[in-house]
């Protein structure tokens, strides 16, 4: 059974748009993607893609930020080599080994690799230690900083990982920038699958999250909703090692509902309305308590006079690097959950 489309996914997943660097590809692939499902698409002051589905019912935003982590260059060495500097949650450990994609303009790069001093000729007190930013680099086969400047790399350049996505297994889908790509995916498909609902709808795929959730503070200034909802990923710690008690989302169990992290408390009626909606509709879903961490509701619910706002989270593994895995069947359970409570929410009484 096909419960995701791998193409439209694809497009949304590997197109490059690290925070404030959206408008790099990421952003013409959202609107193009939204386009036939909605009445009004318009792109706001600080890069913020708002669709607008038309209604007299309640206003409802729904935001899942289109940005990336990345890095970007702070000086290029005489011999060609790139420092970097994080744009967002980045650890450095993450950067050595790995391939990389220098953006030299809109959807037009350079490639790069990820490397450091090798541990063979480390002074004795520096091996088996995690690198620091001052001790990683990035290598794109310049021999000259002039070489590299001809290259296109500048001060300023930013830089994604080289990431692809894949299918693992049968059911689990592995790529980079599931966080927060997977939930704009949802969006889309949430708009598409719609049939009937009173709610005057504003899909905002956001700019700026990983940097302090910029773009959903403006834009929910902007639309100044009576609901928000915020879709993102959460901490799938189904993995070895972790003990019971912390895995409260895994692969596979379903979409999951927030109720809290370090950015928001959900409002209590709306979590066990979502939760009511999930087992009428026979919805697998599970809870999101995210202890690190926080998403756009936590911007949405502050605006103004004050939001009442939920989260519909999606379980990923190793998130913040180039291969973070979800799982189809949570991805399609979170569609469902969505379009679910886009249908019911005219008739939410708080």
């Amino acid at each position: 059974m096909k419960m995701v489309d791998y193409e439209l996914l694809k497009r949304i997943i590997e197109a490059p748009g690290v925070s404030g660097y959206e408008f790099l590809g990421v952003r013409d692939v959202v609107i193009e993607a939204f386009k036939p499902y909605v009445d009004e698409i318009k792109v706001d002051k600080l890069g913020n893609v708002i669709a607008h589905k038309k209604s007299k019912g309640p206003k409802v935003m729904l935001a899942g930020h289109m940005d990336q982590i990345g890095l970007m260059v702070t000086h290029i060495e005489k011999n060609g080599f790139l420092r970097v500097a994080p744009v967002g949650g980045v650890d450095p450990r993450t950067l050595i080994a790995q391939r990389f994609k220098v953006w030299v303009g809109p959807n037009e790069f350079v490639y790069g690799v990820g490397g450091s001093v090798p541990p063979h000729i480390q002074k004795p007190e520096q091996r088996n230690k995690a690198p620091t930013w001052d001790q990683v680099f990035i290598d794109i086969g310049a021999e000259s900083k002039e070489e590299a400047e001809e290259m296109g790399v500048k001060i300023g350049t930013v830089i994604t990982w080289d990431g692809r996505l894949e299918r693992l297994g049968k059911h689990r889908l592995v790529s980079i920038a599931h966080d927060d790509r997977i939930a704009v995916y949802t969006l889309v498909e949430a708009a598409r699958q719609l049939s009937e609902t009173d709610a005057d709808l504003y899909f905002v795929a956001t700019v700026q999250e990983e940097v302090g959730l910029r773009g959903a503070k403006v834009s929910s200034f902007g639309i100044d909703p009576d609901y928000g909802f915020a879709l993102d990923v959460t901490i799938a710690a189904d993995v070895p090692g972790t003990p019971e008690h912390k895995q409260i989302s895994q692969l596979g169990k379903g979409v999951a509902i927030k109720i809290m992290d370090r950015s928001v408390i959900c409002h209590p009626t709306i979590v066990r309305w979502m939760e009511e909606i999930a087992k009428k509709h026979e919805i697998p879903y599970q809870w999101d308590i995210l202890t690190g961490g926080g998403t756009d509701a936590g911007a949405i619910h502050l605006n103004k006079a004050g939001v009442p706002s939920g989260g519909i989270s999606i379980p990923a593994r190793y998130i913040h690097s180039n291969t973070e895995v979800v799982d189809e069947r949570d991805v399609d359970a979170a569609v469902k959950l969505t379009v679910k409570v886009l249908e019911e929410i005219p008739g939410l009484k708080l």
